[in-house]
């Protein structure tokens, strides 16, 4: 019990501040892009592109955030679904949209933890396993995935704690609230309170992409401008340098 309100504690402190329109652009993106995507926002005020607001959560929530009406510009999510969802809803231009990033999963601990975690079925033999949301989050769906075609998702099911995004599961294993957890590479690179234990094999769970799509009822013109910013070589060789790999643009 303890342990849950712990949790419910840490997952109030990162719940996101609700969209709210500010003066300028306003991007939704996945929580993983946090660091980079900040350092990238930065780069286009001081170029004189003009004030951008960053609202960051779990793909999913971001994407439901538009379906009901969010003020937003731009869509940046960690998952080729949240996406897809908002353009079933006709909210993307279609011609703005590019698969844009990939990642991958990593298995970590606390900094201080002697684990060693060699494989799926390890992770599942912890008392405790910290995900993302595997319902609804991009970074849990794709950790479920690979436990699961590995044999080993269920006997973890019944260990997982479903946290808010993949932000909040590195801020539950480095505070120590979870022995395990499961999140993209680069949020573990972004803490020192948390080591890697295992890289998960690309190929072991399904492509991850992160596409960026202007949205249709954005009125700024300036939308398009901070969307090719956003991909532009300089912008790129920010995420890369933050442990993102580049896709090629098609």
């Amino acid at each position: 019990m303890a342990l849950r309100r712990a949790i419910a504690a840490l997952l109030l402190a990162l719940v996101p501040a609700a969209v709210a329109r500010a003066d300028g652009l306003l991007v939704l993106a996945g929580s993983s892009l946090t660091d980079a995507l900040r350092e990238v926002a930065e780069s286009w005020r001081a170029d004189g592109g003009g004030e951008v607001a960053l609202s960051f959560g779990a793909s999913g929530d971001l994407a439901r955030q538009i379906e009901h009406g969010a003020p937003a510009d731009l869509f940046f999510p960690a998952d080729e679904e949240s996406m897809d969802r908002v353009a079933r809803a006709g909210l993307v231009d279609e011609a703005s949209r590019r698969d844009v990033l990939s990642n991958r999963l990593v298995v970590i601990v606390p900094a201080d933890s002697k684990a060693r975690v060699a494989s799926a079925a390890e992770v599942a033999s912890f008392e405790r396993v910290a995900l993302a949301n595997p319902e609804s989050v991009p970074a849990g769906i794709y950790a479920r995935e690979w436990l699961r075609r590995a044999g080993a998702w269920e006997k973890a099911s019944a260990k997982v704690i479903p946290l808010l995004d993949a932000r909040a599961t590195l801020a539950a294993v480095a505070e120590g609230h979870a022995p395990v957890g499961i999140v993209f590479a680069t949020d573990a690179s972004s803490t020192d309170r948390a080591r890697v234990a295992l890289e998960v094999p690309r190929e072991a769970t399904p492509p991850i992409a992160y596409p960026l799509a202007v949205l249709r009822r954005s009125r700024d013109p300036r939308a398009r401008e901070l969307a090719e910013f956003l991909v532009a070589p300089a912008a790129l060789r920010v995420y890369e340098r933050h442990g993102f790999a580049v896709l090629p643009r098609r």
